[in-house]
């Protein structure tokens, strides 16, 4: 363990912030670079809680006790080893990860839980600074030719993972730059770009194949795919938005909110826009969905200049703070204020939208909102009701929809595959394996939209799966994993 009474002598600790009115000016990352010694007392409140409950809430089963040790003792290459035995991407979960393992922490019960996630991001950033990250060559190859279509983080840690074992891996991406939603849904100013392509170089010295520009099922034929690979995984993601038919819904001016954010992504990037700008400055922008998407909404209308932001949720407000309902370890359903709503933003609950009101251009100028009250639910009938005099129209001009997602793209690639689909539309695959032999399906393609630590948790274990598949039975990825700790 770290210091034994580290926990009773330090508070949480958690990196700067960039001031929120210079912040909003760039896309640069919110949090300020780690410091060393400030991630040194985080890690010195891990106690000795003979159960480390924060294993239950990481998908990836991170170590955390043990690193949490390794930082504490200043030993920042063994933290490193430790931590990539279970985890490929720390980078990018140390950044964008919710850190369900801190809701699970033993400390947390009542105080303030160990800054699991500030830790693990001062680790990985540590051991890039210092040399410790190196290309994992295979010392052989198997032979076995294995494609990938998606590069979110589920197809890298598969292709990563894969890579590793010594298969040949090519990973297809549609878009013109690898990383899904890393690259073009999560704004800059949370994941610097220039992170997302360290990492990518980094595979690419270590043989993974990469190629962009290549909708399978497209510009590419599933055919060509069967014929020239042993095994192919789908790691396309949920694609597909839930949108909302209401009256009004044509105006120019609603959109949904990955069509928002990727264009931004691609304006940082200095990249060409082909479709509409869509742009928030001076507009009264409604972001209409309570969850991390809205959220990267609001960030990204700040920096646009909107005239106002406010963003609304169909469900009630939650509390501050655990309820007897949401006992921990569990994930609790709290009231979360992001660092797009310290910089501004006004939020509402309980509230429906009824129509977007627009102009003789069609040209949305207003929207319809009323207020809800939540009742018991009953089979068949409608879980709240309106409250009667609360409706309105506020001013306008931008919509954005951030109501999530409901599942992958059939037409195309998955139709062509055959591929069996679960009731809610995702690809169906037990154990990674769909219904078609030699066809595996890994993260939000398979499981629906999620985190990005059960993405990266699902491409590792589709990984061992086809690895299994390939090699008779048997799956070498763990113990060379666990081989690398080992050799410490």
């Amino acid at each position: 363990m770290a210091k034994p009474t580290g926990f009773l002598e330090f508070d949480r600790v958690l990196p700067k912030k960039r001031d929120p009115k210079d912040r909003i000016n760039d896309y640069k990352e919110v949090e300020s670079g780690h410091d060393l010694n400030t991630t040194h007392t985080p890690a010195a409140r891990c106690m000795d809680c003979g159960i480390p409950f924060c294993h239950h809430g990481c998908p990836l089963g991170n170590i955390i006790p043990e690193f949490n040790d390794a930082v504490y003792q200043h030993n920042w290459k063994l933290a490193y080893d430790i931590l990539i035995s279970t985890n490929n991407f720390p980078e990018f979960t140390g950044r964008i990860c919710p850190a369900p393992c801190e809701a699970s922490c033993v400390l947390g019960i009542n105080k303030p839980a160990v800054a699991i996630e500030y830790i693990e991001k001062s680790i990985i950033e540590t051991a890039f600074k210092n040399g410790y990250v190196k290309p994992r060559i295979p010392t052989t190859r198997t032979g076995k030719k294995i494609a990938i279509v998606g590069s979110g983080p589920s197809g890298l840690a598969a292709a990563a993972q894969l890579n590793f074992a010594g298969h040949s891996v090519t990973v297809f991406e549609r878009s013109d730059e690898i990383g899904g939603l890393l690259r073009y849904g999560i704004p800059d100013f949370k994941l610097d770009k220039e992170i997302v392509k360290r990492r990518i170089k980094l595979m690419e010295d270590e043989g993974v194949i990469f190629q962009t520009n290549t909708n399978v099922g497209v510009n590419v034929s599933t055919a060509q795919l069967h014929d020239e690979f042993d095994a192919i995984l789908l790691c396309g993601g949920s694609t597909i938005p839930r949108d909302l038919p209401i009256p009004g819904r044509n105006l120019k001016g609603v959109h949904f909110a990955m069509d928002f954010l990727s264009q931004q992504n691609a304006r940082v990037g200095e990249k060409a826009i082909t479709q509409e700008n869509i742009f928030a400055t001076d507009k009264n922008v409604m972001v209409i969905g309570g969850g991390d998407t809205g959220s990267d909404c609001v960030g990204t209308s700040n920096r646009h200049k909107a005239k106002s932001v406010s963003q609304i949720e169909i469900m009630p407000k939650p509390p501050n703070d655990r309820t007897e309902a949401m006992p921990w370890p569990n994930w609790p359903m709290i009231l979360r204020t992001s660092t797009s709503h310290e910089e501004g933003c006004e939020r509402s609950w309980a509230v429906v939208t009824k129509e977007f009101i627009g102009d003789n251009k069609g040209n949305l100028t207003g929207i319809k909102l009323v207020e809800v009250k939540w009742k018991k639910a009953e089979a068949g009938k409608s879980p709240f009701v309106e409250i009667a005099g609360s409706e309105k129209i506020i001013p306008c001009e931008l919509a954005l929809l951030a109501m999530g997602f409901l599942h992958p793209q059939h037409q195309g690639l998955l139709e062509q595959l055959g591929v069996e689909r679960d009731e809610r539309g995702n690809v169906s695959a037990h154990r990674y394996k769909t219904s078609v032999e030699g066809i595996f399906a890994a993260g939000d393609m398979r499981r629906g939209q999620s985190l990005v630590v059960w993405a990266i948790s699902e491409g590792r274990e589709a990984a061992k799966a086809m690895d299994e598949y390939l090699c008779g039975g048997v799956s070498y990825l763990e113990s060379k994993d666990m081989s690398m700790l080992s050799a410490v």
